[in-house]
């Protein structure tokens, strides 16, 4: 498991709302995936709140999903607040 994959207790990721925004976007697991460059279950786990996979967050970020759905590791919080 690299840095970008560490395995969370919990969050507070709201995945539900997270899979309502992509159905709406017309966007599914697969193709993040294919577009961060990362595995289809590497972006799966990360909506369910128990991987933060930092490049599907980062996309998920820059398509302009709702952080306050994301529970964003305290990195990513710092790196995004002026965003």
């Amino acid at each position: 498991m690299t840095k970008e994959e560490k395995t969370m207790p919990e969050t507070h990721r709201n995945s539900k709302e997270i899979k309502v925004w992509l159905l709406r976007k017309g966007v599914n697991i697969t193709e993040i995936a294919r577009i961060a460059g990362v595995e289809r279950t590497n972006v799966s786990k990360t909506i369910a709140g128990t991987r933060n996979n930092r490049k599907a967050l980062q996309w998920l970020v820059s398509e302009g999903c709702p952080k306050r759905y994301l529970a964003l590791p305290e990195d990513m919080q710092r790196r995004n607040s002026g965003k």
